[in-house]
């Protein structure tokens, strides 16, 4: 997993504080499996690079499959509630067409605060039929949505990891329906 920080420094010292939880962390650290993970939660920091650890390391199940405009492709591989209150979708976006392209904006959704804070997935949306709720990507306290941002124009087979956070539905819905603008729906079973 990377993690890119971005920090605006004033004389340097913002830089100190991200130095001190690295040396912290790698102290912590033990050599264990899987299991001496500690669970994750992403946030944004407008950078496409910060996306949670699913299933690092297990080969990628695919759950369901978006088609989008221009040969676009999302690959849905995994749908985990964690503790924290929310449900984190992770795939992949992958240009299937012939020809390089760009994401469409309208990804973004409409709401004037994501749309700001430049290209996302922040117009993606969780339906639980059953609860009869439709849940919106959750933003950070600068009002940037907690997704996979800034993306590149996609080459002909290009792949790019994403993910979209969401409040979590109530413990019994175990399935929902992810919707994104411009890309068909998929139906979609909460694991965790």
């Amino acid at each position: 997993m990377s993690i890119r920080f971005t920090t605006r420094a004033r004389g340097g010292l913002a830089a100190w504080p991200v130095a001190v939880v690295l040396a912290f962390g790698l102290v912590g650290c033990s050599g264990g499996g899987d299991d001496d993970k500690p669970e994750t939660s992403a946030s944004s920091s407008g950078s496409s690079e910060a996306k949670p650890d699913a299933q690092e390391g297990d080969p990628a199940e695919t759950l369901a499959e978006l088609k989008g405009p221009n040969g676009l492709f999302l690959k849905v591989t995994a749908v985990q509630r964690d503790a924290g209150g929310f449900i984190t979708v992770s795939g992949e976006l992958k240009n299937d067409g012939d020809k390089t392209v760009n994401v469409p904006a309208q990804l973004s959704g409409n709401e004037t605060e994501i749309i700001r804070n430049g290209s996302s997935l922040g117009g993606a949306t969780l339906v639980d039929s059953k609860g009869k709720k439709r849940y919106y990507v959750l933003r950070d306290t600068d009002g940037r949505p907690l997704t996979t941002t800034n993306f590149p124009a996609m080459k002909t087979g290009e792949t790019l990891p994403v993910f979209m956070q969401f409040p979590a539905p109530p413990a019994d819905a175990t399935e929902v329906t992810l919707q994104l603008p411009m890309f068909t729906t998929g139906a979609l079973e909460i694991s965790g």
